[in-house]
């Protein structure tokens, strides 16, 4: 079952157990389409040889992370021991201090040889202990070319012939680009097995839909239509965090409807209010639009794009601010109803 969330109207108008269609990443509610199947052998593989480099891209909202917080749980934590870059917007021998850092050291105020030193005696001594070392990094396209060289750097590592650490990203499709570019040259060689994780296929939507509602003790209502998948499908082009998004909106307008089932009409309605927000966020986001044109690595964020970050996030604020108090509007008109119709009677209704 999943992880506890906080009860919404919706949650408590259907009796789930949880929020299903969460956009945090949550390693409860993995479910495995074709293409994590498939990244999941191929990171079995990986781990497997036990040395170099394992690739893992993907668009944004495809299930990176939460197929990194799977793997994670499947490891054996006596044989293989797993560290996680807190951070990617690094340059240089930063990224040794943050690798230094994970294993318990503090490398603050010490120079580049010195830092290799340490992270060296403590990558064998873990091999002595019979463990290797997997560094994880995510949103790896974050990282500058020096960063990434540095990580090459560590890769090196060994005891005699045995690899002592081995390094997984995961970073967004514009990352093969960044890797295969010339100054990576030595990189791309080290790389043993690579995966794009690509979008669900249609007919793994409506199983994915119910795969979650189960997860927080879904009985069956409010039914998901075929035709409101299709929907799904289409405006999602089959990528999860998409696929959550309308379906968040879809529970919470029909549990305000007090309709058993998730439709068609329904679905168009939730399409509509998105493609409105999406309107009027567009200028935004399309100043954070990836312009791989320069053949520079899109990992060196700027300061403007900083600014357009935080902008958007001014923007989201205020979109929820507004629907939460259209649906304190909406809950009031209804409790008035409810009150009206029902004199004499008790009636609860779902607190927001």
């Amino acid at each position: 079952m999943g992880s506890e969330s906080p009860v919404s109207m919706d949650t408590e108008h259907y009796g789930l157990t949880g929020r299903p269609f969460q956009l945090t990443p949550d390693a409860s509610f993995w479910y495995e389409s074709a293409t994590h199947r498939k990244a999941m052998a191929y990171l079995g593989y990986g781990l497997a040889l036990g040395e170099g480099f394992i690739v893992i891209t993907g668009e944004i909202g495809a299930g990176k992370t939460t197929l990194l917080s799977h793997l994670l749980e499947t490891i054996d934590p006596n044989r293989v021991e797993a560290i996680q870059l807190a951070s990617t917007l690094v340059r240089g021998d930063d990224v040794l201090k943050l690798v230094a850092h994970a294993m318990g050291e503090d490398c603050s105020g010490s120079d580049r040889a010195k830092v290799l030193t340490v992270i060296e005696a403590q990558l064998k001594e873990r091999a002595r202990a019979g463990k290797r070392v997997l560094i994880v990094v995510d949103e790896v396209q974050n990282m500058t070319i020096g960063a990434l060289e540095e990580l090459r750097m560590v890769s090196n590592f060994s005891t005699g012939s045995q690899p002592v650490v081995q390094l997984l990203l995961l970073g967004q499709p514009e990352f093969k680009d960044t890797i295969a570019s010339a100054p990576l040259e030595q990189l791309k060689q080290r790389v043993i097995a690579t995966h794009h994780l690509g979008p669900m296929e249609a007919e793994e939507v409506q199983p994915y839909i119910e795969h979650r509602l189960r997860n927080v003790g879904w009985q069956g209502r409010p039914r998901i239509s075929e035709e409101s998948v299709e929907q799904v499908f289409e405006r999602s082009g089959g990528i999860p965090r998409r696929i959550n998004q309308m379906m968040t909106r879809a529970m919470l307008m029909a549990a305000l409807e007090d309709s058993d089932v998730v439709s068609d009409s329904l679905m168009v309605s939730v399409i509509a209010d998105l493609s409105r927000e999406e309107e009027a966020g567009r200028p935004v986001a399309d100043a954070l639009g990836s312009d791989t044109s320069s053949g520079t690595a899109s990992a060196l964020i700027t300061d403007d794009v900083a600014l357009d970050i935080v902008a958007r996030i001014t923007i989201l604020e205020a979109q929820v601010a507004e629907q939460e108090a259209t649906l304190r509007r909406v809950l009031n008109l209804l409790i008035d109803w409810v009150e009206r119709e029902n004199v004499g009677r008790r009636v609860p209704v779902a607190a927001v």
